[in-house]
């Protein structure tokens, strides 16, 4: 009965959006990304993050359950398939892969992707947890700095994980103060430790940055000259003049809508949740305005970022795959840290990186230290 009730409000719903000139573009494109979403947000956070099912449903997916879309968690195949119900199913299939997390089968088979997950992905250092805090996990003994006071510490964490507004819920899930180097304070929600890895979104651009300047702190990539981005090869194109530098400030000119909540249909949901090559979708895009005239927030040009690194590092599909643990993750004790690939194979390198909240702060301390990590930049 309850399934007969949720298809005939389906049906309802849809109607009204067609009488309302919406339907088509909802079937078209929101039903797909909508599908698309939940597939690959629960497939990461259940299998790559340790997550409770119905968890993720109260908090990530609270919106698209709203709008009925379901979902079927495979606990022994480690996928879900993810659609809208009864007749008006747009499924969408997401499988995890150890040391990779979850991607969409999208354009591609089941076997192809857990086939690509088949490799050697550089593990961490045996016994690197055992080492002190930053590459380890052991803290020092003793009582914290004179100037440290740890009642306005507790006061701010317990801000940080209370709920005034329910409208609104803050969900925290994990804290973690690092002061002068030295790890002081960390709390974390119930269901959540200091080894979960936890959703990064758009801090995984900030990542994908550090593999690009590795990559021309070594010679091997020149960011001020013009990008090496195949679609941009043929004479004439001014997509060609677009730089590596621009494509990092996100001021190349290309046009790409960003938005979600509100528009689910934008250029960022259909990339990440439809297409399979997300990098070429990015760089299908035309020019809106010259480089360097305007500043465009843009997941597009990271993940065209996360291609240039591909390309750059060449080999096999081995040697890029394990390039962000052998060349940052393992150097920085970064051992609870992924980055999933999208369908084709490349780095989702402006959304999809999860890493424990300790993790986190040890990428940022490389930041603070201006990229010098135990003496190596």
């Amino acid at each position: 009965m309850k399934k007969l009730l949720k298809i005939f409000l389906a049906v309802v719903i849809l109607a009204l959006l067609v009488g309302l000139g919406l339907g088509t573009r909802f079937l078209v494109t929101a039903g797909p990304v909508g599908s698309g979403f939940v597939a690959k947000i629960m497939c990461s956070c259940v299998f790559l993050s340790g997550r409770d099912v119905e968890n993720v449903w109260e908090n990530e997916l609270a919106y698209p359950k709203g709008f009925m879309l379901s979902a079927d968690v495979d606990m022994n195949e480690k996928s879900v398939i993810a659609g809208l119900p009864g007749f008006l199913k747009y499924e969408r299939k997401a499988i995890y892969r150890d040391g990779l997390g979850c991607t969409l089968v999208i354009d591609t088979t089941e076997e192809k992707l857990r086939k690509q997950g088949a490799v050697d992905l550089a593990p961490p250092p045996a016994g690197q947890e055992n080492l002190p805090w930053p590459a380890g996990d052991v803290l020092p003994e003793g009582g914290l700095p004179p100037e440290v006071n740890m009642a306005k510490i507790n006061t701010a964490l317990d801000n940080a994980f209370s709920e005034p507004d329910q409208e609104n819920p803050r969900r925290t899930r994990g804290v973690v103060i690092v002061y002068d180097g030295r790890l002081i304070a960390e709390r974390y929600a119930p269901g959540f430790n200091k080894y979960t890895p936890q959703h990064g979104w758009s801090m995984t651009k900030s990542v994908n940055s550090a593999l690009i300047g590795i990559l021309a702190g070594e010679g091997k990539l020149d960011i001020y000259k013009p990008a090496p981005v195949p679609e941009w090869r043929e004479a004439g194109d001014p997509r060609g003049a677009i730089t590596t530098d621009q494509l990092l400030r996100m001021s190349s000119g290309l046009e790409f809508l960003e938005e979600y909540e509100n528009n689910p249909a934008s250029d960022a949901g259909a990339m990440l949740f439809v297409n399979s090559d997300q990098a070429a979708y990015a760089a299908n895009k035309p020019l809106e305005v010259e480089p360097d005239t305007k500043y465009s927030y843009s997941t597009g040009t990271s993940v065209i970022l996360a291609r240039i690194v591909r390309h750059t590092v060449g080999g096999t599909d081995e040697d890029y795959l394990s390039f962000p643990r052998r060349e940052l993750f393992n150097k920085l004790g970064m051992r609870n840290t992924v980055i999933e690939p999208d369908p084709s194979g490349t780095f989702v390198g402006g959304a999809f990186m999860y890493a424990s909240p300790r993790d986190w702060a040890r990428f940022g301390m490389l930041f603070l230290n201006d990229g010098v990590w135990e003496g190596e930049r």
